[in-house]
């Protein structure tokens, strides 16, 4: 049931629709209007452009005003959690190292050295590390969330799924764009793009981002007002892109830097036996007495070059990058003050975070034919090389770096016949070598814990895993009708073991992830009704993993563990909806239902170790076992909705508003259970009100994030205390749009 903030949402919509039927009649009355119908989607999934209807894979688009309006007050990537069904995304490590999910499956790992599920695909540039992830997102044309797993086509093995970020690109005609964007808590962003034609055959975009916002919350320990939770973000990208009648090359430079707050990490947030934020929480102050502020510090810079040779019959692609980057980032991670609170604090826990030197070369070479005679196909190879440290200071423990290596190489091949007018089928093949070797570094004998002879000097031998299997898939879409289309799709995908060696600093030993499997199969079908008004893509699913990979975090033994469970198993189901519901308003809704269940009857894992939580599992020796439980951070409905109304302004512009919303159901926070670290119910709201000039080609809005300023939590930690993070706070501002032609 809906508490009464919650009617805010309601309101917002009924609104729009209130003015609807008398539109729809003026429409009737004005014979001479020509109908409108919904834009066609083209996505680039399987490595080809293709309309998102004809495509057998269970696919999400985000573009446009429906991307833009989410990032008007400087969100990161984060703000993509539960825009689209099956897709979520938190963070403990702020705007840096984000963690996301598909159909519940992720990881929960909060290193610098995780490895997840979900591959993000950036200009068509695998980003791997949780760094790289996090990259600005700016000048963006298009996003696709392509779930399931994914393997034969695109660069490292995925058991989730993948989002695919392309950028808008350079062009022979002049265009420019700026847009600026004033807040409430000292929230400034600019985002600016320029391109055009240098000669006939070259052209360029350049595209920046600067992202800002002051410090707003207080320091109660120290008595600093505005100590923490701003941030100051910039970022651009440079492409030139040469064009001859056969032959293309797509340059692609970028940087970013980052300085701003991390995580803000709250003292026994919620009490025992309960999930709610309790009289402690106060969004605005903390105490805190380490952690310098939770500043965070991060920068990196990439280059990739694509080129593309057009054969009789077919064209040969190559696409080389080069990635790096570095930075830190410091956290009370206890959330208070050891002895005075807030609430029960044993002992005091901080910890500072290193990248130290990550590079990252991929390189991709792809044959795919013109698509003559009803049949594609496309075969390559892909190599992967990364290298990088991670240092971890730990208040008691002092500091050790860990480092990591991997190389990877792949064979892929996939091709699709159509076996009639109405019927084609699509199957793939992969074969990937995967090897990671694992060492460690240094060991500060400065900490405390070495110094009073609580710890001693570890020697670990070094660790070196490799693996090698083949994935694969087979799909058909059957064509209904010119608007309607089934399809079937099973897929078997492949995630390389990992090694995490944060514990090295705490005095236990690295753990060792063997390698999971993914055997899934889906059904789905596509339509467009109405007279190309409605739009309805649905999908069902069922995967069963083979030796899932989990992290356990903290916990009694305040570890960061990896393990295999037995299986894991999820199935369930996405509706997207798009509909015009007249010329001037168009609503879209969407809908996942995923039931994510551990398989492994005797897998136990330590729980809270404040005592201060109510476990729910069996325990066996103080173990909880976790056998049935659902997978962690994997939300088990998603639901989310917009609506935009337009009101003509004379011949040259239009008064719009527009809304958006996200509903996040059950979801529990760790691999065991307990009263205090589930969540449900979480929901935010946006809306924007301007006006739109289509002559002069600018627009003017007003703007808000989180609208109801709901406090949800996103996170817990619970080695120490009920230590809770929780969203951003309601954000207000004015934004003002022009474009250059």
């Amino acid at each position: 049931m809906f508490s009464p903030t919650k009617t805010a949402a309601a309101l917002c919509i009924q609104a729009v629709l209130a003015a609807t039927p008398a539109l729809a009649q003026q429409d009737q009355g004005d014979s001479s209007k020509d109908t409108k119908v919904l834009e066609q989607i083209t996505v680039t999934a399987q490595k080809r452009t293709q309309s998102i209807q004809e495509v057998p894979i269970s696919i999400a688009t985000l573009s446009g005003e429906k991307f833009e309006n989410m990032f008007s007050a400087g969100e990161d990537i984060l703000a993509l959690a539960s825009r689209v069904p099956g897709l979520y995304a938190e963070s403990s490590n702020g705007r840096a190292a984000p963690r996301f999910y598909i159909r519940g499956l992720g990881n929960t790992d909060f290193d610098l050295a995780a490895s997840q599920p979900v591959s993000i695909i950036m200009d068509e540039v695998v980003m791997e590390n949780v760094i790289l992830k996090s990259f600005p997102l700016f000048d963006v044309e298009r996003v696709e969330v392509i779930r399931g797993p994914q393997g034969t086509l695109f660069g490292r093995n995925t058991t989730a799924g993948i989002i695919k970020f392309d950028t808008v690109k350079p062009s022979q005609d002049f265009d420019a764009v700026l847009e600026t964007a004033l807040g409430t808590l000292g929230t400034l962003n600019v985002e600016a793009a320029i391109g055009n034609g240098i000669t006939d055959e070259l052209s360029f975009r350049l595209s920046v981002l600067s992202q800002n916002r002051g410090d707003w919350i207080d320091n109660e320990y120290t008595g600093e007002k505005d100590a923490m939770g701003g941030f100051h973000e910039n970022a651009a990208r440079l492409q030139l892109l040469y064009e001859l009648d056969d032959f293309s090359a797509l340059l692609n430079l970028h940087t970013r830097d980052l300085n701003g707050t991390s995580s803000i990490f709250r003292a026994n947030g919620v009490d025992t036996g309960s999930n709610k934020l309790n009289d402690s929480y106060d969004r605005d102050r903390v105490s805190y007495n380490q952690g310098d502020n939770n500043f965070q510090r991060y920068n990196g810079d990439g280059a990739s070059l694509k080129l593309d040779k057009e054969f009789d019959g077919f064209t040969l692609t190559s696409i080389s990058a080069y990635e790096t980057a570095d930075g830190r980032g410091k956290g009370d991670i206890d959330g208070g003050v050891a002895g005075e609170g807030p609430g029960f604090i044993p002992f005091d826990a901080v910890t500072e975070d290193r990248l130290e030197d990550l590079k990252q070369f991929t390189q991709e070479i792809r044959f795919a034919s013109s698509g003559t005679d009803g049949y594609d196909w496309q075969f390559g190879g892909f190599y992967f090389d990364s290298s990088f440290g991670v240092t971890s200071v730990d208040g008691f423990f002092g500091a050790t770096t860990v480092f990591h290596e991997n190389l990877t190489w792949a064979l892929f091949g996939q091709g699709s016949y159509e076996l009639s007018d109405k019927l084609t089928l699509t199957g793939g093949v992969r074969y990937t070598y995967d090897e990671k070797d694992f060492r460690v570094g240094d060991q500060n004998v400065d900490g405390f814990a070495l110094v009073i002879g609580a710890a001693q000097i570890q020697d670990y031998e070094d660790i070196n895993v490799d693996d090698n299997q083949v994935s694969w898939e087979l799909s058909a879409n059957y064509q209904i009708s010119s608007d309607s289309m089934v399809f079937g799709r099973i897929a078997r995908g492949f995630r390389a073991q990992t090694i995490q060696g944060r514990d090295v600093a705490f005095e236990a030993p690295p753990s060792v992830a063997d390698s999971e499997t993914i055997d899934s199969i889906e059904f789905g079908f596509k339509s467009d009704f109405l007279q190309d008004t409605l739009r309805l893509n649905t999908a069902i699913f069922y995967y069963q993993i083979d030796d899932i990979q989990l992290s356990a975090i903290g916990g009694e033994t305040q570890g960061n563990q990896l393990i295999n469970a037995d299986k894991g198993n999820g199935k369930g189901f996405e509706v997207d909806i798009e509909y015009l519901a007249s010329d001037n308003l168009t609503l879209t809704a969407g809908y996942s239902y995923n039931d994510t269940e551990l398989d492994d009857a005797t897998l136990t894992v330590a729980p809270c170790g404040s005592g201060q939580c109510t476990v729910l599992d069996p325990l066996v020796d103080g173990n909880a076992l976790i056998d049935g439980n659902p997978f962690p951070q994997a939300p088990k409905t998603i639901f989310n909705i917009t609506a935009r109304y337009t009101m003509p302004m004379g011949d040259d512009g239009e008064l719009f508003v527009y809304t958006d919303w996200a509903w996040q159901g059950d979801t529990n926070l760790f691999l065991y259970e307990a009263e205090e670290f589930n969540i449900s119910g979480n929901y935010e709201g946006g809306l924007r009100i301007g006006y739109e000039n289509f002559v002069d080609e600018y627009s003017v809005a007003l703007f808000g994030r989180n609208i109801t300023d709901r406090d949800n939590i996103r996170g817990a930690i619970d080695f120490n205390n009920n230590t809770v993070f929780v969203n951003d706070p309601r954000i207000f501002g004015i934004e003002f749009r022009k474009n250059f032609y």
